[in-house]
């Protein structure tokens, strides 16, 4: 363990998966002390999860990260199913869905997971965060003013770490859940193994997903993994356990039309035991779950990983109202509130997708349509909405429009960043100066109206919100808070601020 270990932080998150580096990067971005540690030596190696969800896409747009994953990713091929050495037929297995202005990205990513998360610690690293590699937390406890954990290097050495939150992002078999003492439970899946290995291979195109379905309902999959000369494989085949690259070697070459010899090299491989389940609760005083250690999803649907972002992203934000911006600690509440619910959803879904066999994955997967409408952050004070018209807890949908002086630009280059957005539709009563003047908390952006910041040139903006006039103010990580009418607008917005900012920060005056 290095010497530098800070002894106080604001966060402590234990894991460095794709749950603890996206939360990272959102405080680091907020300017809240944060410290990853690992317990392992190297972030894991393995594709595992490969594919990113539309929703996904657009919190990595935010966090910064979204250009580079997209540079290292592609679109999942069509599916080739082979039968005796030659391909038998070819099929669309994941549905492709044309972008519009309000969804800009449509369509799942396929991005192997060590890539993705190198690339999230990259883009930790560039806010000045990072990840103590080799480091374990063996315990903790908490009091009403924070959490002391206790952490071991690599060198056996144990220093104490003083945090005011810990977050549990490590995993499904979370030390920190089973410390706490919250249980999970589930539905049960069909009992079985596959082997999940990344390989190099000679003798296959990489315009396909290559699939060979075996008698006795198993089959063997080879994904060309995009950014890479690797495929991913995945063997269910007679109850075969044995990882070694040997058994890898072998598994494939009996299975398929490969000879071993074409199985050039084992990179990394694993055990896949299906497996279902929710933590009882997500929060337990100042420690939260997040990721695999709240929840465990079959990977049917390519769910997990990108619920599990979005834990974290649901849950910096309101760290860093409270670590940073005063609000109170029982906004924190809230993330159990709204993530729960979707998580036991997801779960459902990825469950059913399980047992059905299905391989067809369409639009209801993109995780575009969760929103929050129940939350107790919620607030739609509109009547009489239009059909289509997006409502308070609904995701805010893109825009493209133009500036004042007419450069393009759209709806999300306006939400970028740590702040809530307040959108104006056309012309309102709104009185800046009663407003908070921090842009790092919020920004008022008028579309339209007598003084517009942006102006809707070609009716995107109509088309995603109608009409108007109203006032929308929209959550850091996207999702609409409150949307009310034009009138009354400055006393609606700073009553509502008050719940997300602290009632101090809400009266502060522009």
């Amino acid at each position: 363990m290095t010497d530098d270990l800070p002894t106080t932080v604001d966060v402590l998150i234990a894991g460095a998966g794709p749950t603890g580096l996206a939360l990272g990067i959102d405080l680091a971005r907020r300017g809240v002390r944060a410290l990853l540690v690992e317990r392992q030596d190297k972030l894991s190696r393995g594709a595992r999860g490969t594919g990113l969800q539309p929703r996904t896409q657009e919190v990595y747009d935010d966090l910064g990260v979204l250009a580079a994953i997209q540079a290292a990713g592609g679109l999942y091929p069509k599916t080739a199913r082979w039968e005796n050495g030659r391909i038998a037929e070819i099929s669309e297995m994941i549905e492709r869905v044309d972008p519009t202005p309000a969804m800009p990205y449509s369509n799942a990513l396929m991005v192997p997971q060590f890539r993705n998360q190198e690339l999230l610690s990259a883009r930790l690293q560039e806010l000045g965060g990072r990840v103590l590699l080799g480091t374990e937390l063996t315990a903790f406890t908490q009091d009403s003013d924070g959490v002391t954990a206790r952490l071991r290097g690599a060198d056996g050495v144990e220093r104490s770490v003083r945090a005011a939150y810990l977050v549990a992002a490590d995993g499904g078999r979370s030390t920190v859940r089973r410390a706490l003492g919250i249980g999970m439970s589930g539905p049960s899946l069909p009992a079985g193994a596959a082997v999940l290995a990344d390989v190099r291979v000679d003798g296959l195109d990489r315009d396909h997903w290559h699939r060979w379905n075996l008698e006795g309902g198993g089959f063997v999959a080879l994904l060309p993994l995009a950014g890479t000369n690797h495929f991913q494989t995945f063997i269910v085949a007679g109850g075969a356990t044995d990882t070694s690259p040997e058994a890898v070697r072998a598994l494939l070459a009996a299975h398929t039309h490969l000879a071993a010899e074409q199985i050039r090299e084992v990179l990394w491989s694993s055990l896949y035991r299906p497996k279902a389940g929710m933590a009882d609760a997500f929060r337990a005083g100042r420690v939260f779950l997040a990721g695999d250690a709240a929840h465990i999803h079959s990977p049917a649907g390519g769910q997990g990983l990108n619920t599990s972002v979005q834990d974290a992203y649901n849950l910096g934000w309101k760290l860093g109202q409270v670590l940073r911006h005063g609000a109170p600690d029982t906004l924190l509440d809230s993330y159990e509130t709204e993530r729960r619910p979707i998580a036991a959803r997801i779960l459902d879904t990825s469950t059913r997708l399980h047992r059905s066999g299905s391989l067809r994955r369409g639009r209801d997967l993109h995780q575009l349509d969760i929103g929050y409408p129940d939350s107790p952050l919620t607030q739609e004070l509109r009547t009489d909405l239009a059909e289509g018209v997006p409502a308070a807890g609904d995701r805010a949908p893109d825009a493209p429009c133009t500036t004042a002086d007419g450069r393009p630009t759209r709806l999300f280059d306006a939400f970028r960043g740590p702040h809530f957005t307040l959108l104006t539709l056309g012309a309102t009563d709104l009185d800046d100066t009663a407003l908070p003047a921090d842009p790092a908390l919020l920004r008022v952006v008028r579309v339209g109206g007598p003084s517009p910041d942006l102006l809707d040139t070609d009716g995107h903006v109509r088309d995603a919100y109608g009409s108007g006039p109203a006032v929308l103010l929209i959550r850091p990580d996207g999702y609409l808070a409150l949307a009310a009418p034009a009138e009354d607008a400055t006393a609606r917005v700073t009553a509502a601020l008050g719940t997300y900012l602290g009632a101090g920060t809400a009266q502060a005056a522009r």
